[in-house]
C-alpha cells in the first residue's frame, strides 16, 4: 500500500480521470455556450417573425442604397473573417506562431469593419429620427424596437469576439496559450458569423421596399 501510495505521489496525473465525453473541457464548455446561444438567438428570431407577419402595417424602410449595400459589406467582411480564422487556427496547430498571431490580427481587423459599418447604420437611422418606441414614418413603432434589439445583441456578440481574440492572440504570441484556446474562439467566432447569415435576410432583405 505505502509502494502504490509512493507510486501515485509520483504521477499526480493519475488520480485524474479521463474526460468521459472525449472532449477537451474547454471545447465541451465552447460548445455548450453556442447550443444555449443558439436557442436564445433562434427563439429572438422567431418572436421577430411573428410580429412582423402579426402587423399589417409594418414598416419596410429600406432601400438597396445605403442600407442593402452597407449590411452586404457588413456580412462579406465576417465571411471573409472566418476564413481567416480557419488559417489563424490551422497555423497554430501547425505551430506557425507568427502566422497564427498575424491571422488573429486580420480576423480582429474585419470584426472592427463590421462593428463600424453597423454604428454607422445605426447613427443614420437615429439622425433619421428612428428609437426603441418610435418609427419616424408612422408605422409600427416594433420595427425601431426588434431592428436595434436583434442587431445590437449580435453587435454585442461581434465586440466581445474581437476582445476575447485579442486576449487569445496575446496570450498565443507568449506562449501563455496553446492551439487548443485558438481553436476554441474559433468556434465562437464562426457561430457569431453563422448568426448573421440568418439577421441579414430577416432583418434586412424582408424590409426592403
Amino acid at each position: 500500500m505505502g509502494e502504490s501510495a509512493m507510486t501515485m505521489g509520483a504521477r499526480p496525473g493519475a488520480l485524474m480521470e479521463e474526460s468521459p465525453y472525449g472532449i477537451q473541457s474547454k471545447k465541451l464548455a465552447i460548445w455548450l455556450f453556442i447550443i444555449a446561444d443558439a436557442a436564445t438567438f433562434g427563439a429572438i428570431l422567431f418572436a421577430y417573425g411573428y410580429l412582423r407577419v402579426a402587423n399589417p402595417d409594418w414598416t419596410r424602410p429600406f432601400e438597396f442604397w445605403p442600407t442593402i449595400a452597407n449590411g452586404i459589406a457588413m456580412t462579406v467582411a465576417l465571411l471573409t473573417s472566418s476564413l481567416t480564422m480557419i488559417g489563424a487556427v490551422q497555423s497554430a496547430q501547425a505551430g506557425r506562431k507568427s502566422a497564427g498571431v498575424r491571422w488573429l490580427g486580420v480576423t480582429m481587423a474585419l470584426g472592427l469593419v463590421f462593428v463600424l459599418l453597423l454604428l454607422r447604420e445605426w447613427s443614420g437611422m437615429i439622425a433619421a429620427g428612428w428609437r426603441l418606441s418610435r418609427n419616424p414614418l408612422g408605422g409600427s413603432v416594433l420595427f425601431g424596437a426588434t431592428f436595434f434589439g436583434i442587431t445590437g445583441l449580435h453587435l454585442l456578440h461581434v465586440i466581445a469576439g474581437v476582445v476575447a481574440i485579442a486576449v487569445i492572440a496575446s496570450g498565443f504570441n507568449r506562449d501563455r496559450l496553446d492551439a487548443g484556446h485558438v481553436e476554441t474562439t474559433g468556434l465562437y467566432w464562426h457561430f457569431v458569423n453563422l448568426v448573421q447569415l440568418f439577421v441579414f435576410p430577416l432583418v434586412y432583405l424582408m424590409n426592403v421596399r
